[in-house]
C-alpha cells in the first residue's frame, strides 16, 4: 500500500492534504477490489492528476491504469462499457467542463441504465470532475455546474471539502451500484485535516453539521464551506452562532437535518459556488421550506455567483466570489445586528484573514493548475 506523508499534530491526529486523501482511497480500492480501474488523459503526468494518482500504477499494473487520448465521449463511453462488464471505472477530468464533451455518455447511457434495461443492467462508475478558480482560470474552466449533473435523474453527485470525509467517500462512490459524480475544487485540494487509516466509508446521502448555533441556519456546498467557517468564527465574536451545514452530498439532497435546525432558528442561507439563478441553493430553501412546520423570523438568503461568466481577468474578481464577508453581512441583516457589531465581525474577519493575493486560497495552495 502506498504511504502518504503524514503528520501526526499534538492530538495525535493523522494529517493529510485533499490531494493526498483521494490519491491514498485510491490505492485502498485498487488493493481491494480488482475490477477498480483508472481512466484518465495525464494519469503518468508529473503533476500526476494534482497528485491524486501518484505512483498508483505500483497497485493497480498496466492492465488496470488506461491513459486515454484526448476524446472525452469516448473515454466515458469505453468507462461505461466497462462498467456494464462487472468492472467499476474510476474517470478522473481535470476539469468541470471537459465532462460536457461527453455529456450524451454520462446522461443517456450511465444515468439510464438500470431503469432502461429494466433492472437488468447497472454501471457503478465514478466520475472525478475539478472546478478551477484563479489564476486566469476564466470562464470556460470554472464553473461548477453541479446543478446540472444533480438534476439527473440515476446520478449521485458528491462534493465534498475535507480530506478525511473525501477519502471516505470516494471508497463509498467506488462500491454504491450507481453512477456518481464527485465534483472536487481545486483550492480544496491543498486543505489539511485528520484522516483514518486503511479502508473506510463516509455517508453519501447526507450532509455533517460542522457549527451549532440557534440564531441562523447556513447549508454551503464545497469551497464556500470554508467560507463559511471562517464567517461563523467572526459572527460568534459579536454572540451570533450559527447551525452551520456542509452539504457534501447534492444529489440525493437530504434536508431533514436542515429542516429541524430552521424550525429552531427560523432562517435559513446557502451559500454554493455555483450561479444563483436556478442553483443548488434555491433547491435547498424551496426543499426546506416545503417542509417546516414553524414561521420564518426573516426572508431566506442565498449567496451565490452572479449569472454571467466568471472573468479572467483577476481585476473583475474582487466582490465576485461567495465569501466570509457576504456572509457575515447578511447573516447579520438576518438577525437585526447594529453597525458598531457588524464592523467589529467584519474587523476580526480582516484580522483573521491576513492577506492574500485574490486568487490565493491559502499560503499552501500551489498553483496555476
Amino acid at each position: 500500500m502506498l504511504k502518504n506523508k503524514s503528520n501526526i499534530n499534538s492530538e495525535g491526529n493523522r494529517i493529510l492534504s485533499t490531494s493526498q486523501a483521494i490519491n491514498e482511497a485510491l490505492a485502498e480500492v485498487g488493493a481491494r477490489n480488482k475490477d477498480v480501474l483508472l481512466f484518465a488523459e495525464g494519469i503518468d503526468d508529473p503533476s500526476a492528476v494534482y497528485g491524486t494518482t501518484k505512483d498508483l500504477r505500483k497497485i493497480y499494473g498496466d492492465a488496470r491504469i488506461i491513459e486515454m487520448p484526448v476524446a472525452e465521449n469516448g473515454l466515458c463511453g469505453v468507462a461505461i462499457g466497462a462498467s456494464i462488464c462487472g468492472k467499476r471505472p474510476v474517470i478522473s477530468f481535470h476539469r468541470v467542463e471537459f465532462a460536457l464533451l461527453a455529456m450524451e455518455q454520462i446522461v443517456n447511457n450511465a444515468a439510464k441504465m438500470h431503469y432502461a434495461s429494466n433492472g437488468q443492467h447497472k454501471s457503478p462508475i465514478v466520475i472525478r470532475l475539478v472546478i478551477g478558480r484563479g489564476w486566469g482560470q476564466g470562464p470556460q474552466h470554472s464553473q461548477s455546474l453541479e446543478t446540472l449533473f444533480a438534476s439527473i435523474p440515476g446520478l449521485k453527485v458528491l462534493m465534498p471539502v475535507f480530506p478525511g470525509d473525501t477519502k471516505g467517500m470516494l471508497i463509498a462512490a467506488v462500491e454504491d451500484n450507481n453512477p456518481t459524480i464527485i465534483i472536487e475544487h481545486r483550492w480544496c485540494h491543498y486543505v489539511k485535516g485528520h484522516v483514518d487509516e486503511g479502508y473506510y466509508t463516509c455517508d453519501i446521502s447526507s450532509p455533517k453539521k460542522i457549527r451549532k448555533g440557534n440564531d441562523v441556519t447556513i447549508a454551503s456546498t464545497s469551497y464556500s464551506t470554508l467560507e463559511a467557517i471562517k464567517a461563523c468564527d467572526a459572527l460568534n465574536s459579536i454572540d451570533i452562532h450559527a447551525d452551520l451545514f456542509d452539504m457534501r452530498s447534492v444529489s440525493p439532497l437530504n434536508v431533514q437535518e436542515l429542516i429541524s435546525s430552521v424550525e429552531k432558528t427560523g432562517r435559513i442561507m446557502t451559500v454554493d459556488i455555483g450561479h444563483k439563478t436556478y442553483g443548488i441553493g434555491a433547491e435547498i430553501i424551496a426543499s426546506v421550506l416545503e417542509s417546516t412546520k414553524q414561521p420564518m423570523n426573516s426572508n431566506p438568503v442565498r449567496i451565490a455567483l452572479p449569472d454571467h461568466p466568471v472573468p479572467s481577468s483577476r481585476g473583475y474578481i474582487p466582490g465576485l466570489y461567495p465569501d466570509a464577508d457576504k456572509i457575515v453581512k447578511r447573516a447579520c441583516d438576518m438577525v437585526g445586528v447594529e453597525d458598531d457589531k457588524i464592523n467589529y465581525s467584519l474587523e476580526y474577519l480582516k484580522k483573521s484573514q491576513g492577506d492574500l493575493p485574490v486568487d490565493v486560497p491559502d499560503p499552501s495552495f500551489h498553483g496555476p493548475f
